[in-house]
């Protein structure tokens, strides 16, 4: 299996545990689980109308991640003429961002930052030079003579 199959079935299992909460039910397809967990928080946008959030996005990847998580969910994301790239907005109940759409993100989120940490340092090991480490941290400026 490669690296990048490893981690789409990591973020599938991720998906899987969200739905088991939502309800239960095990070996679930991707639909069945969007299905359960559109299911259990669509009865509680009756009591709690969905409100206006806003989120704002480190970086292209976790934007890309969360704006597929809202779609998957049949949100819209969306963003306001003047808002940064890095904003997203979203029409929510405060119960689904808690139960769901925050936590998964995070976890999905992490998962795929490590993965693309891991290929980014491998790519420059192999092209640029093989020693990619930090800097080194020194206890005092350089003192450099000065002129005279």
């Amino acid at each position: 299996m490669t690296d990048e199959q490893s981690l789409i079935e990591k973020l599938r299992q991720m998906e899987a545990r969200f739905a088991t909460a939502a309800g239960p039910g095990e070996n679930a397809t991707t639909a069945d689980v969007v299905t359960r967990i559109l299911n259990r928080f669509g009865e509680s946008d009756k009591a709690e109308p969905p409100r206006e959030y806003r989120f704002s996005m480190p970086d292209r990847y976790s934007r890309s991640l969360f704006n597929a998580l809202l779609r998957r969910y049949k949100i819209q994301p969306y963003r306001y003429r003047g808002q940064r790239q890095t904003t997203v907005m979203a029409r929510v109940t405060k119960r689904f961002v808690d139960d769901v759409l925050w936590p998964e993100y995070l976890e999905m989120n992490r998962t795929l930052q490590l993965f693309l940490d891991e290929v980014t340092r491998r790519v420059i090991e192999r092209a640029v030079h093989a020693d990619a480490s930090e800097s080194e941290e020194r206890a005092e400026p350089l003192q450099l003579p000065g002129p005279g």
